[in-house]
């Protein structure tokens, strides 16, 4: 058996477990190292009505794992020199520097410093869809924290990073165009789909709910934050018109084995199969943490967060979210129930972890473990 073999195995394993044990219904887990994939494996089924089983085209609801494709996007704008994250936002974005937040600069955007972590007032699904809409709203609002004041933009992310890339782009295309034609094709990418076509619809795994998510309590940010009308849970998101919208923050619906090409690019220092997308001091200046450190978040009532200056997570050990990566150079996103994605440029190691039970369970932790000592990782 071969070391790659034996990696596959490992993980193979793990997920047997997991789904045996009832930690998750259907898995999927890929990897990459040194740009090569050395892991590819999955179980359980993809939707416990039918039995349908999970397969390694099975495609997932990733939820926040989104972001790391929003932030690598601007990412490629900044390498172009098209955008310099020191300026104002509204130097890309006009519409964007009104009732205070003139000053807000594209790293503060990219490191959820904005000051603004709030949805727009009475935000709907449907409105959701709307890209305009969104984009307008956002602009239109007013700081509640003061800028440069850590406040995670749980939902609303997405669409302020989004829509620099959008501005910013010779060519105008819309944001899911933009990832299509600049990420995904060039690097053999075939299910990051942050909008899905019909054609696909059927290879979505339907999502369990065992968070069952209740309404935050009334007054606070995170209500404001993530607005239960528009909660990151199946009755909003298996919607045909969310699905086929282009949420850039929390609406990426992907394959393990796309995922972690994906962060395959990042771990390898911004380059796969000889083709760069980013530059290696690019890379490490998204793994730097942000400024002050891990913080704790008046979103999410005071929990750590260990992010980067580039949009990214990062391990910290405290963190209940990025406690799989285990090493404090790696760079991730955690997405709403349990989903996973990260990658590690001191070693080369890249992961994707996509399921459909949404729980609080870390079963990417236990994949990670598997997968590091396969390969004699410490």
């Amino acid at each position: 058996m071969t070391k790659h073999q034996a990696v596959n195995a490992a993980v193979q394993k793990v997920l047997d477990t997991l789904v045996a044990d009832g930690t998750e219904v259907g898995v999927q887990v890929a990897a990459y190292l040194n740009g090569e994939l050395v892991a590819d494996a999955w179980a359980g089924v993809a939707d416990p009505a039918s039995d349908r089983e999970v397969d390694g085209d099975t495609l997932f609801n990733v939820f926040s794992v989104t972001k790391a494709v929003a932030a690598t996007a601007l990412h490629v704008q900044a390498e172009r020199g098209l955008v310099d994250y020191d300026r104002p936002v509204a130097q890309y974005w006009p519409e964007y520097g009104a009732n205070g937040k003139e000053a807000v600069t594209v790293r503060d955007a990219l490191s959820h410093r904005t000051g603004t972590p709030q949805m727009p007032p009475a935000v709907t699904p449907e409105m959701m869809c709307d890209w305009n809409a969104m984009t307008t709203g956002i602009a239109a609002l007013e700081p509640i924290f003061p800028v440069g004041q850590p406040a995670y933009q749980a939902v609303s992310f997405g669409w302020v990073i989004g829509e620099i890339v959008r501005r910013t782009d010779p060519e105008h295309r819309s944001f899911q165009e933009f990832v299509a034609q600049e990420i995904a094709a060039p690097f053999g990418i075939e299910d990051l789909w942050i909008g899905v076509p019909e054609e696909v619809e059927p290879r979505i795994a339907k999502l369990v709910d065992a968070l069952n998510m209740q309404p935050p309590p009334p007054g606070t940010v995170l209500e404001k934050a993530m607005p239960f009308d528009v909660r990151l849970a199946p009755d909003i998101f298996e919607r045909e018109d969310v699905r086929r919208a282009t949420i850039a923050g929390v609406g990426g619906i992907f394959t393990a084995r796309s995922l972690a090409r994906f962060w395959a690019i990042l771990a390898n220092g911004g380059e796969l199969d000889g083709k760069r997308l980013l530059s290696p001091e690019r890379v490490a200046m998204s793994c730097q943490m942000r400024p002050g450190g891990t913080l704790p978040d008046p979103v999410f009532f005071g929990m750590p967060m260990p992010l980067s200056q580039g949009g990214y997570w990062m391990y910290d050990g405290q963190s209940p979210l990025t406690m799989a990566l285990a090493s404090t150079t790696a760079i991730a996103c955690p997405g709403a129930g349990g989903s996973l994605g990260w990658a590690d440029p001191a070693t080369g190691l890249a992961v994707a972890y996509c399921h459909n039970r949404m729980s609080g369970a870390d079963g990417a932790s236990a994949v990670g473990n598997a997968i590091r000592a396969a390969l004699g990782i410490a």
